[in-house]
């Protein structure tokens, strides 16, 4: 087999485990996001206030992992305002707890009935807010945004797919084990917050 006939069957390949990663992400989320259309007030909460303990307990396990991004992002020439960004620092570690305790002191958007009014019939009708279902969300590499974008749709009963900046990929991880083990504590769904774990832009 010629050279780039074998690049080629390697590239096909790539692209078939990565469509199957994908989509077995996908079933999951789906799955989850009916438990999380479910879910009461108090689990929700419990769930974030778990994950914000996990954070500040976790501390140094996430500055390593940042350490790891910061290093290959630097060899890879990175600028200093996209190390900026990436840099997760005491404060920031701080501050990702504390947004997840001010989103547990937040009401509970979901069953929050609005604009009733009285049709001609004598119907009244209103909008009510419920669960999106599974959301996708894309961002740049900034690691405090799983935390935010996790915690934000975990309050609103939905289930979230997160693809974070590749130069954040060590530190994101660490943080999507923390927000898995919140929920599981919490009996949610851990498949309710997923981080793709691979860099690879095919999908």
């Amino acid at each position: 087999m010629k050279a780039t006939e074998e690049y080629s069957s390697l590239k096909f390949t790539m692209t078939l485990n990565i469509e199957h990663y994908m989509n077995d992400i996908g079933q999951r989320a789906r799955k989850a996001s009916r438990a999380m259309a479910r879910a009461d007030t108090a689990a929700k909460n419990r769930a974030l206030a778990l994950i914000a303990t996990a954070i500040r307990r976790d501390a140094d396990t996430l500055r390593a992992a940042n350490q790891q991004d910061l290093a290959a992002a630097r060899a890879n020439g990175l600028s200093d305002a996209m190390l900026d960004r990436l840099t997760l620092s005491d404060k920031a570690i701080a501050t990702m707890a504390e947004g997840l305790e001010q989103i547990v002191a937040l009401p509970d958007p979901i069953g929050e009935i609005s604009n009733m009014k009285y049709r001609p019939t004598g119907i009244q009708v209103g909008q009510m807010r419920v669960p999106l279902g599974v959301i996708g969300i894309i961002y740049e590499a900034r690691p405090n945004v799983t935390v935010d974008a996790a915690g934000l749709c975990i309050k609103s009963g939905n289930a979230t797919i997160l693809r974070g900046g590749s130069e954040a990929i060590h530190c994101n991880q660490a943080l999507a084990k923390l927000v898995k083990e919140g929920l599981a504590g919490a009996g949610l769904p851990e498949d309710a917050v997923q981080v793709v774990e691979t860099t690879d832009r095919a999908r």
